[in-house]
């Protein structure tokens, strides 16, 4: 009488050839990090002891109800959330049975498949979508999964409701997984998919651009019509903050920041940017027409001692001095004295500041922006697609 171990050595695993047809892929959730496919399974095996002799009859093909009268394999779908078989109008199964034991069996099923989308270039990404299957009890030494030749076909894809990603291709994998039960054998088949841009540009790209550009027409309008300049600030403001609201309900709450997270941040700092530009020329421009609230001391270096003081008055930010002597070759502020401080008199007296050592004149702030807005904006657009498309 032969031991139970030397009987398991001579015992060969059974060997399973799988093949998958894809009816259909789609719709994926990138908020429930899913997909649906709807697919028909089909497993090989030989089972000796369905052999049987008949000249006549080498195929035997039976109905559903002779599925469960037979030895089957416990196949599972590991990343499947939810799955179901198609019962209408007959359960949609297939068995047939050779004369030497060879057995097929079909099934066409629908299965929600877990898909962990990496979302870092949303809307520009693309991922492989996994559909993971392996025997549920049976470890390798016992059930063995092939692919067999031309194992993965698919049907015409204008049928497939991927509506806001291409299908790219697909690759079918064998892996083996370790666990505590034993090492069993993991069959793998990727869709490669990339989204589609169209429906987020028209929905988040172009509205933010457009009102981007929109906060630029402040600059064209006269630094004292308040009430025009504010309204159309708030008003760009609130309609960034809205675009930023709608553009993250097509998002799972991620803690990264995706391609258009970034996208519409810069947006609204522009945006912001335009408003706080108007809110610091209003400032200064209340500030200069305001007197001056005590007299400015002025002090003159060795060269011009004796020689009576100009009149000064207040125009600006600045001090102007009138019919002043060509003699007099520096005048200092405060006392400092003139090579040290870096800011005199010949080197000031056309800046719109008389203590600023960048001679920017506040009243020309709005002619400034024009430039230095789009210009910036045009640059970071440069940036972004180069860095995301083609990097």
């Amino acid at each position: 009488m032969q031991s139970p171990i030397a009987l398991k050595q001579r015992l060969k695993p059974t060997v399973i050839d799988v093949g998958i047809y894809v009816n259909s892929i789609g719709p994926v959730s990138s908020i429930d990090m899913e997909y649906q496919i709807d697919i028909i399974f089909a497993q090989t095996w030989v089972d000796t002891r369905l052999r049987y002799n008949s000249s006549s009859m080498k195929i035997l093909t039976l109905n559903s109800n002779m599925v469960g009268l037979i030895w089957l394999p416990d196949t599972i779908f590991r990343n499947s959330k939810t799955a179901d078989s198609h019962w209408i109008t007959t359960p949609n199964q297939l068995l047939r049975i050779w004369n030497n034991g060879k057995i097929l069996y079909t099934l066409r099923m629908t299965i929600n498949a877990e898909c962990q989308l990496q979302l870092h270039n949303f809307p520009m990404d693309e991922h492989s979508c996994p559909l993971v299957f392996s025997s549920y009890g049976y470890p390798q030494d016992e059930i063995v999964y092939k692919w067999r030749r031309k194992s993965v076909e698919t049907s015409d894809q204008k049928y497939w409701r991927l509506y806001q990603f291409d299908f790219m291709g697909l690759r079918n994998t064998t892996d083996v997984l370790a666990t505590t039960a034993g090492d069993y054998v993991l069959m793998t088949v990727y869709f490669d998919l990339s989204r589609r841009m169209g429906y987020f540009t028209i929905q988040t790209y172009i509205p933010c651009i457009l009102t981007v550009i929109l906060s630029w027409v402040s600059f064209w309008i006269k630094s004292d019509a308040t009430p025009a300049r504010t309204a159309l600030g708030i008003t760009t403001v609130l309609t960034m903050t809205t675009l930023s609201t709608v553009a993250r309900n097509s998002l799972p709450r991620v803690s990264y920041v995706t391609a258009m997270d970034l996208f519409v941040t810069v947006c609204f700092l522009f945006v912001f940017a335009a408003m706080i530009e108007y809110a610091m020329l209003n400032y200064y421009s209340y500030s200069i027409r305001r007197p001056p609230a005590k007299t400015h001391r002025v002090t003159y270096s060795s060269f011009n001692m004796g020689r009576a003081p100009r009149s000064m008055m207040p125009i600006g930010n600045s001090l102007f001095w009138h019919d002043y002597d060509d003699n007099c070759l520096y005048e200092c502020l405060d006392g400092k004295d003139c090579k040290s401080f870096f800011c005199c008199f010949e080197e000031c007296k056309e800046g719109g500041w008389k203590k600023g050592r960048i001679n920017i004149n506040i009243r020309e702030l709005d002619s400034y922006s024009r430039v230095f807005f789009p210009t910036s904006f045009l640059l970071f657009n440069i940036v972004y697609w180069v860095s995301y498309l083609y990097l």
